[in-house]
């Protein structure tokens, strides 16, 4: 399929994490829809990672899944020279996998463990796989890595949920600063905030929750994981050249 040339990524080798589903594949979509060969990882989802992979490779690309457990940092060495071994070079890497706290298993958890669950997979998970990978990326002379914060980190939410995610978001935008300084001027790293986006939990709120979002989101309405994923092919992208450690809001216009 032909690519627009703009922010065209043809050539260019990515990994997407927590790729099976959500923001994860629409990220993963559209970096394959700009020209990447895109690699998808998953936990447990083998049979939802393996269509994303068909998916990818319906539009000409070169795709496979990795499945790894970013609560084992064990595995984390492995993950990333199966990575890399892959095509012989990654261009791109994006850390997008996070726990579930709303709709998957860990919902269940008391706010101990679910911050425990949060440190081990976000936060640990985030820095430990982009300070080895962007040390890779130095090596190779180029590079790009991305993370995913949360809009609300720095501003505050009310409820166990908000604290907890704005406790391992802070962490992750904070960190992306510090390693895009780091890594500078061979490899950018930036971060997207995104603001109220529609997944898995926002297609079943209450109608309580669908006005909230209506009442602190300027555009009137809820972001989409495509939302992410345009703005993740934009900083991944050559026209992005100039831009490294910045935390980039994807919410709206939403300031409260």
């Amino acid at each position: 399929m032909s690519v627009s040339p703009f922010c065209d990524l043809t050539g260019m080798k990515a990994l997407v994490t927590g790729s099976s589903s959500g923001i994860g594949k629409a990220i993963a979509l559209e970096l394959a829809d700009a020209g990447a060969d895109v690699l998808i990882h998953y936990r447990n989802s083998s049979q939802s990672a393996e269509e994303v992979v068909q998916e990818i490779r319906s539009r000409g690309r070169k795709s496979a899944a990795l499945s790894i457990d970013l609560a084992r940092q064990d595995q984390y060495p492995d993950f990333i020279i199966r990575a890399f071994e892959e095509w012989g070079a990654l261009d791109i890497w994006v850390n997008n996998a996070g726990v579930d706290l709303l709709t998957g298993t860990e919902a269940k958890l008391e706010y101990d463990q679910k911050l425990e669950k949060l440190f081990d997979v976000d936060v640990r998970g985030t820095v430990l796989l982009s300070r080895e990978v962007g040390r890779r990326m130095q090596a190779q002379g180029y590079g790009c890595i991305l993370n995913i914060g949360w809009d609300q980190s720095d501003r505050g939410m009310e409820g166990d949920s908000g604290e907890l995610f704005a406790t391992s978001k802070n962490a992750i935008m904070g960190f992306s600063r510090s390693l895009a300084v780091t890594l500078a001027p061979k490899v950018r790293v930036n971060c997207i905030a995104p603001g109220w986006i529609q997944t898995a939990w926002g297609e079943k709120a209450s109608e309580l929750w669908q006005e909230r979002v209506k009442q602190e989101t300027p555009m009137d309405c809820w972001g989409t994981p495509q939302d992410i994923a345009n703005m993740a092919r934009f900083l991944c992208s050559r026209e992005a050249a100039y831009i490294t450690g910045q935390v980039i809001n994807v919410n709206g216009g939403a300031v409260r």
